[in-house]
């Protein structure tokens, strides 16, 4: 099993009526993810929601790291929480009820 340790798992998901390449996060990022995810939970600003789907997504799909915040801010919403919910459903840390 130790030779496993570091392989990168990704896996293709729809986004816009294409697909991007998603990373599955190791438990590091998941851990570190948390913490973006508690913060953004308890801020008042008003991008703080924005913000963490962004952090998210340059964390997870292939090649997102490159787009910035204004590239962004051109994506639907909506597009952006679906693909932000199947990163954590892949990862182990979506699929839960809280805030429905």
């Amino acid at each position: 099993m130790k030779h496993l340790v570091g392989k990168t798992m990704t896996q293709k998901v729809p986004f816009m009526g294409d697909e991007v390449e998603v990373i599955k996060l190791t438990v590091g990022q998941i851990l570190d993810m948390q913490k973006l995810i508690n913060a953004a939970t308890k801020s008042k600003k008003e991008d703080a929601q924005l913000g963490l789907l962004r952090d998210i997504i340059r964390t997870s799909v292939v090649g997102a790291a490159e787009i910035s915040d204004e590239d962004f801010n051109g994506f639907p919403m909506s597009e952006l929480n679906t693909l932000t919910e199947e990163i954590l459903a892949l990862s182990g840390i979506g699929g839960t009820d809280e805030g429905n």
